[in-house]
């Protein structure tokens, strides 16, 4: 489960709102309920529900063509998530951290920039006092990209979700 959404209204992200959105996704399992209704009704408000819940905290952890390297936004913002999870509300959370590309280069470059760039990430938390035991850094190429257009600078990031497994 991917909690990952795009928040451009404010880009910096402060910690109080990031561990308060992550305490909030504490309840990640599947939820039951009794559906009244017609087969069709059902399937429709469940896809309906599925639809509005929100989906989650974009960090906007974007980088250059062919770096793996933190600019000084990617920092801040790293600051603040780091911050978050020193939080007591989120010490029994794990994260992944997971590095993407754009469609520029071969799949196996892109590969390992996507793991670099995740591993970039989990460094600068670590440094700033993050346990590594609750971080896992993996690449995934550009099997993922966030928009249409595979070229897209936005492709070219990191988004970090909770651990479910």
């Amino acid at each position: 489960m991917l909690f990952s959404t795009h928040v451009f209204a404010d880009p910096l992200q402060k910690s109080e709102d990031i561990v308060k959105f992550f305490a909030g996704q504490s309840n990640l399992g599947a939820s039951r309920g009794i559906c009244v209704g017609t087969e069709e009704e059902c399937k429709s408000k469940a896809e309906k529900d599925g639809a509005t819940q929100k989906g989650g905290l974009d960090m906007m952890i974007n980088f250059a063509l062919d770096s793996a390297q933190l600019d000084q936004t990617a920092r801040t913002e790293l600051d603040e998530f780091a911050k978050a999870l020193k939080d007591n509300r989120l010490s029994t959370f794990s994260f992944v951290v997971e590095g993407h590309t754009d469609a520029t280069g071969t799949d196996s470059y892109n590969q390992g920039l996507s793991q670099r760039r995740a591993q970039s990430v989990a460094a600068f938390l670590t440094a700033n006092g993050v346990q590594s035991t609750r971080l896992e850094a993996i690449g995934l190429g550009k099997s993922h990209p966030r928009v249409a257009n595979p070229y897209d600078p936005v492709n070219r990031r990191v988004e970090m979700r909770i651990r479910t497994e």
